[in-house]
């Protein structure tokens, strides 16, 4: 009997102690940063990252055409490369709407695809209204869009700028106000709309003054509130500013609070790296990302 009992006795022990080891290797798994992809729903895999990675960028695209066209480059940079005038893609042209002052510039790509010099394919029309001088200090630009397309994305609604000068050379900055929506699917009968409304800060911080677009780098910081195409809203609070290339497709670096229906995540798009890839912390959780352009 004596043998019997040391026996279930250490037994008893050493099903105790595995126990406690799969108990501990559980718990420690829980606190580890995840890797994977293995996130619940198609919002968290990449969907709002996405959508606000290419619209954002889409903005920045048609406030730097406009300045092109209204100012610096005077729509020179818009025509295509095999193109011996501007008339062959794309034609700028004002006018002065009323007694008031104020100003149409009208950027038309035609109704067919035009293929800029950026290598990207524009159709439509670009409408920007404005007082005074086009660029002026303080004056709002307020854009709207004719069947507008880039890359078969069409994008509507309207963006609200105003330029605010600094005491640096080169360094002024625009307010902005969107409130415009994108088109994310080429198919007319198969509509996927984005809505983007936002306040934000937009800085030029590289390729001013150089007369090519295709340096042009810019700082966005404020706030949005994203909708998707399944009708889910998300907040968007900038942390550290998002860095946009005109000549990259997605967001390369920057991080935002995005405050979901399953509560908040933090989106980081990377370091500066002009690439497909993202970062999304949920909890301990870290999920690696890519991007949709």
């Amino acid at each position: 009997m004596q043998f019997n009992f040391n026996f279930k006795r250490s037994s008893f022990f050493v099903l105790m102690s595995a126990f406690l080891l799969a108990s501990s290797a559980m718990v420690f798994q829980a606190c580890q940063k995840s890797n994977d992809n293995n996130i619940g729903n198609a919002d968290d895999q990449g969907g709002y990252a996405s959508d606000i990675s290419r619209i954002e960028w889409a903005n920045d695209d048609v406030i730097s055409i406009a300045d092109a066209a209204g100012s610096v480059y005077n729509g020179a940079y818009m025509r295509s490369s095999k193109a011996t005038e501007i008339g062959a893609c794309c034609t700028v042209g004002t006018d002065t709407d009323d007694v008031a002052g104020m100003h149409s510039l009208v950027i038309r790509f035609g109704s067919d695809d035009c293929v800029c010099l950026d290598g990207r394919k524009r159709r439509g029309t670009i409408i920007v209204k404005y007082m005074g001088n086009y660029a002026d200090a303080g004056q709002t630009h307020t854009i709207t869009f004719n069947n507008y397309y880039v890359n078969e994305n069409q994008l509507m609604g309207t963006i609200s700028t105003v330029r605010v000068d600094t005491t640096i050379t080169g360094n002024w900055y625009y307010k902005v106000s969107a409130r415009d929506s994108m088109d994310v699917n080429p198919d007319p009968l198969k509509s996927q709309y984005v809505v983007w409304y936002g306040s934000l800060t937009r800085k030029w911080i590289q390729g001013y003054g150089t007369g090519d677009r295709s340096d042009d780098i810019f700082s966005i910081s404020g706030s949005a509130m994203l909708t998707r195409q399944n009708g889910n809203r998300f907040s968007v609070d900038i942390t550290t500013p998002l860095q946009f290339a005109l000549n990259c497709n997605n967001c390369e670096s920057g991080v935002a609070n995005v405050t979901a229906p399953q509560g908040v995540r933090i989106l980081n798009y990377g370091a500066g790296t002009c690439d497909d890839n993202a970062q999304l912390n949920i909890g301990v959780h870290i999920y690696q990302l890519k991007l949709v352009p």
